[in-house]
């Protein structure tokens, strides 16, 4: 189905940079307005008011840490006790941490799991039977790259990227004849604060997209009659996907060791 912005109100989490201030961006052009959802407050703030003056929109800011148990309850609550009522959800928040797996600190591998996966399905739990009664909008989830095949170096990372494409992608099917738009979005490089959490200056920076033509693509995506499960941005990952689906398991492994290795 067709997406409506005008009017209707997308949630998105992660939103206080990258792609998150993105999506707010160019939905908020598109006179969507929004529920902003992260832990820095004074991040947040500064990107509602901005998008306010420039679009004249609401924008709801809930600061939230949102990997906790229980946090689509909590923040159904939030919206419930505003008379929010969200028709478009962007599960963007998640991070990567970069390096052999017995060199991981289990507390961190813990919360990345909690954030990437966890939350994420808690909160499309929660906020699911409200987007189908909507019918306007979309539930669109951030995915990788890094889901078609093992990262060696990012294991974890990429574990839960695999996850978030599989899950998506059967959401998608459980819903097609509902009218919501399902899409797992699957970047490749971007250029974010992601590769600060990881850690140093990546050599392939040259090579990423920028935000904008992420979320452009997969606004591309949302706005096709017959959207997509999945869809990933950029040519070169498009092609480099395809492969990794086709070539043999301990190839693909190897050639993304590789390209871990050389960031």
């Amino acid at each position: 189905m067709t997406m409506t912005y005008a009017g209707t109100t997308a949630l998105i989490t992660g939103a206080s940079s990258g792609l998150g201030a993105e999506f707010a961006g160019q939905f908020a052009a598109r006179g969507s307005n929004l529920v902003l959802v992260a832990r820095r407050a004074d991040r947040l703030e500064e990107l509602a008011q901005d998008l306010r003056s420039r679009h004249g929109i609401t924008v709801t800011v809930l600061p939230m840490d949102l990997g906790r148990a229980g946090v689509g309850r909590e923040l159904l609550g939030e919206l419930s006790g505003r008379g929010i009522t969200v028709d478009t959800l962007i599960n963007n928040a998640g991070f990567g941490t970069h390096g052999p797996l017995v060199e991981e600190d289990p507390d961190t591998i813990a919360s990345e799991i909690s954030l990437n996966v966890a939350a994420l399905v808690d909160i499309t739990r929660a906020l699911l039977p409200g987007l189908l009664a909507s019918g306007k909008g979309a539930l669109l989830n951030v995915a990788s790259t890094a889901a078609f095949q093992p990262i060696p170096g990012m294991a974890v990372y990429g574990a839960t990227k695999a996850f978030v494409l599989s899950f998506t992608e059967a959401v998608a099917h459980e819903t097609k004849s509902s009218g919501l738009n399902v899409l797992a979005l699957c970047p490749g490089a971007t250029r974010t604060e992601f590769f600060d959490v990881l850690g140093g200056e990546s050599a392939a920076v040259g090579k990423m997209q920028t935000s904008a033509q992420v979320v452009g693509t997969a606004l591309k995506a949302l706005d096709r009659k017959d959207t997509p499960g999945s869809v990933v941005s950029g040519l070169a990952n498009r092609v480099a996907a395809g492969f990794a689906q086709r070539l043999p398991r301990a190839i693909t492994v190897a050639i993304a060791a590789r390209a871990v290795q050389d960031w």
